[in-house]
C-alpha cells in the first residue's frame, strides 16, 4: 500500500467519521470551489472538504452543471484547485479530490498517484455518470466511458490507501461501489435547487427518502457498516436534512454543495451590499 502524502490516512478518516455518527452528530462534507469557502467550512466544523470542477464553476457564478459540458479539463481543474488553493487553506480536516474517472485522455491510475502526491487524502467520482441517463448514458457506457470506470478508479484509490466515497443514484451503482471497497456511499438526489441558479425541478424530500431506502435495503445484507451520506435535490438547509432524517433515519450525514457555499455567498454578499447602500452621506451640498 502506498504511503499517504496527505494529512490523514484512510483508517483515520473512517474512524473520525464513525466517531461523529456514534455521538449522534451528523457528518458534514463541504464541496468547495474556492480556498475561502474551504477554509471557513473547515473552521466551522466540516468533517471533510471536497473539491472538483463543478464547485469551481459554481464559485464563478455559473451553474455547477457546467462541469458536465466540454468546456474545461475537469481533472486538471481539480488538481490545480487542490495544489494552489484548497490544500494550502485547509489543515483541520481531510481534503478529497473529485475526478472524472471516464477521462479517456489520461491514465487514471497515474493521475490518482498525482493526487496522492499533491496531498489529497481521498478521491471521489465527480463529475459522475450517475447523473446522466437516457441514450446518451447508454452511448457512453457502450463506447468505453461507463460508470464501471468510476468503480475501478475508486477501487484503485482505495487499494492505494486513499479514503474513497462515491456518488450513487441506484442500488446497482451503490452495490458496485461497495464491492469495490468504497468507504462512503453518497446517495445523490440530483442538481440542487434554490438561489439564483438552482434547478427548478428537483426531487422532493419524500422521493429522496424512497431513493435512499432502496439503496439502504439493497446494501444492508453485506454493507451496513459503510458510511452513508446524501447530496443535492431539495435539501438546501439544515432543517431540510433534518426533515429527510425523519423519513429515512439511516443516514450518517450530509454533503453540501450549493448549500455549503453558493447559497450562503448569495445571501451574505447581497446583504452586505444592501447594508452599505443604506448608509446616508453626511455632506450637505456640493464640494
Amino acid at each position: 500500500m502506498a504511503k499517504m502524502a496527505g494529512n490523514f490516512t484512510k483508517d483515520e478518516i473512517v474512524s473520525r467519521l464513525r466517531a461523529e455518527s456514534n455521538r449522534s452528530r451528523p457528518i458534514y462534507d463541504a464541496l468547495c470551489g474556492s480556498g475561502i469557502t474551504a477554509k471557513f467550512s473547515a473552521r466551522g466544523g466540516a468533517d471533510l472538504i471536497t473539491t472538483f470542477n463543478l464547485a469551481f464553476y459554481r464559485m464563478q457564478g455559473l451553474s455547477s452543471m457546467a462541469g458536465y459540458l466540454p468546456i474545461g479539463d475537469a481533472n486538471a481543474i481539480t488538481l490545480e484547485l487542490g495544489e494552489r488553493y484548497i490544500l494550502n487553506a485547509v489543515k483541520e480536516c481531510p481534503v478529497v479530490a473529485g475526478v472524472l474517472a471516464v477521462d479517456p485522455t489520461r491514465n487514471m491510475g497515474l493521475f490518482v498517484n498525482r493526487l496522492q502526491a499533491a496531498g489529497f487524502d481521498g478521491v471521489m467520482n465527480c463529475p459522475t455518470l450517475s447523473l446522466i441517463d437516457g441514450k446518451f448514458r447508454k452511448d457512453l457506457e457502450e463506447t468505453g466511458m461507463g460508470y464501471y470506470q468510476e468503480v475501478e478508479v475508486l477501487r484503485d484509490a482505495s487499494c492505494k490507501g486513499l479514503f474513497t466515497k462515491a456518488f450513487c443514484t441506484t442500488p446497482d451503482e451503490a452495490l458496485a461501489m461497495a464491492e469495490a471497497g468504497v468507504d462512503n456511499i453518497i446517495v445523490h438526489f440530483g442538481n440542487s435547487s434554490g438561489g439564483s441558479i438552482g434547478s427548478k425541478t428537483v426531487m422532493s424530500v419524500d422521493d429522496s427518502a424512497h431513493r435512499a431506502a432502496a439503496i439502504f435495503d439493497a446494501l444492508a445484507p453485506r454493507h451496513s457498516n459503510l458510511i452513508y451520506t446524501c447530496h443535492g435535490g431539495a435539501i438546501e438547509k439544515a432543517e431540510h436534512f433534518e426533515a429527510l432524517l425523519g423519513c429515512e433515519p439511516r443516514f450518517d450525514g450530509y454533503v453540501g454543495g450549493s448549500s455549503a457555499e453558493r447559497l450562503p455567498v448569495e445571501e451574505s454578499v447581497s446583504a452586505a451590499a444592501r447594508a452599505f447602500k443604506s448608509v446616508l452621506l453626511k455632506k450637505k451640498g456640493p464640494i
